[in-house]
């Protein structure tokens, strides 16, 4: 874990990624590098010198002095509003980190991974897929993606190229409303279709699950139920900001 001080960042790109969620791209000179599944701290600093400070995924990783940020708004936040609505490219603010040593995954594992997101939740999960697929380990992991309706999936595009070819597994999970055509159930995630969409608990896969609290306090506990080690399920859970 790399931490080091406040660091200069400009925006270079803002693009939309569902109704209520942005990626942000930030030029970050003489950023050190991250880990899939890091992420890291941002300060706001208002004219009448306010701060405020949150923490963010990245989307990224590698040692590139540009990072991604996957942000998604919380209505009555201090912060997100700001990114997700008003932050324009050229704009600047400060980051911190990378941070985290314990949720990232690195190649050269042997084995499976399995990825479990919860809305917002994929970001560190799609810095992860990206790193299996750069490593020719995308057929080792699997992505459950439980989203409230297609609109709400960030990253949907370049998560569906991932799961292409080989690729990544990909298994979606809506709680409120599925796209047309859709054959599978809606609701909450239960024991069978975690069963259905996961590796096998015996195959003792690196299990990473990221999302809000009650999701992932969920997850987790099924996850045990059917036999997964709780030593081997990564946990990283999100609340307002």
């Amino acid at each position: 874990m790399i931490v080091g001080a406040w660091r200069p960042a400009r925006v270079a790109d803002v693009a939309a990624a569902t109704p209520t969620a942005r990626v942000l791209t930030l030029d970050v000179p003489g950023w050190p590098g991250s880990d899939a599944g890091q992420h890291v701290d941002v300060r706001l600093t208002a004219e009448d010198g306010y701060q405020a400070v949150r923490s963010y995924s990245l989307g990224s990783y590698g040692s590139a002095e540009r990072i991604e940020l996957g942000v998604d708004e919380i209505p009555d936040g201090e912060v997100s509003p700001y990114l997700v609505r008003d932050v324009r490219v050229g704009d600047e603010l400060e980051v911190k980190g990378p941070l985290g040593g314990y949720f990232v995954w690195r190649p050269g594992g042997g084995a499976p991974v399995q990825l479990i997101a919860g809305g917002s939740g994929v970001v560190p999960l799609v810095a992860m897929a990206r790193a299996a697929a750069d490593a020719g380990a995308a057929a080792s992991a699997r992505l459950l993606y439980s989203v409230r309706g297609p609109d709400a999936a960030m990253y949907r595009d370049e998560i569906e190229q991932l799961a292409g070819h080989g690729g990544v597994g990909l298994t979606w999970a809506y709680t409120r409303r599925a796209p047309e055509g859709w054959d599978g159930s809606v609701g909450r995630l239960d024991d069978e279709r975690l069963r259905g969409a996961v590796w096998d608990a015996t195959l003792r896969p690196d299990v990473f699950v990221c999302g809000p609290t009650g999701f992932v306090e969920h997850v987790a506990d099924a996850l045990v139920r059917l036999g997964h080690a709780p030593e081997r399920i990564r946990t990283e859970r999100f609340g307002g900001g």
